[in-house]
């Protein structure tokens, strides 16, 4: 079935040249065609020459984007005793013990990201089927498992993002918003590519970056030229 697009999109569409352009070039394209009636977010998608059904092939982990995400994130937090507290006074939207698990299994899902502290990932483990389908279960390699929770709170709220590889090899994030400058948007953008060479799988084999393509939440995609973004030098 063939997908139809709105006259805005195609008209949008017309502004897109069929080639790879430099960064900072395709952020200002980004920002020009994000024209919808609400503030639209800066989307990136990247293929990796990636297999993630080998366990060694396999990309999760976050990115702190230097210039923030521009959204409000709603944490919550499963702790104990004065753990709880901590996790107030540091900012967390929701904090609590097993009456918060309790709300969450009845199906209140009032948060974006759920830190818990390593002691309560036991009783955590049977909330799976509510939180895994939502990419919500806190995990090590997400730091959402953590001891230090004011740190934690705060390098979320900062625009720490986890991002992972589906089944397929690509990496889909949100880098920010479609009205930021265009600078801010290639510094966002240049701290997602260096994280995914520092996470490198230890099982990737040949060519690693197969593509990369930015767009506005409605827009049309653009190809970002990846070997001037590896080669590029970008102040925070």
């Amino acid at each position: 079935m063939t997908k139809k697009y709105s006259r805005r999109y195609q008209e949008l569409a017309k502004k897109i040249e069929t080639r790879a352009y430099e960064p900072l070039e395709a952020m200002t394209l980004l920002r020009e065609t994000a024209t919808a009636k609400f503030a639209e977010s800066a989307e990136v998608h990247v293929r990796l020459g990636i297999d993630p059904k080998y366990t060694d092939q396999q990309l999760r982990t976050t990115v702190a984007l230097p210039k923030g995400t521009g959204q409000t994130i709603r944490v919550a937090v499963i702790a104990r005793g004065e753990k709880v507290a901590e996790a107030t006074a540091a900012g967390a939207d929701l904090a609590g013990s097993e009456e918060l698990i309790a709300e969450i299994q009845g199906g209140m899902m009032d948060f974006d990201l759920l830190i818990a502290t390593p002691d309560m990932m036991p009783q955590i483990a049977r909330l799976g089927r509510v939180l895994g389908p939502r990419g919500l279960m806190p995990s090590p390699k997400a730091g959402t498992v953590a001891t230090d929770l004011g740190a934690a709170i705060a390098e979320f709220k900062a625009g720490k993002l986890e991002y992972r590889a589906d089944k397929s090899g690509i990496v889909h994030i949100l880098f920010g918003k479609a009205a930021f400058d265009p600078e801010d948007l290639v510094t966002n953008l240049k701290a997602f590519q260096e994280s995914i060479d520092r996470n490198r799988p230890a099982g990737a084999k040949g060519r690693y970056w197969r593509s990369m393509y930015v767009s506005a939440t409605m827009g049309p995609s653009i190809e970002v030229d990846i070997n001037s973004l590896r080669d590029m030098k970008v102040e925070a």
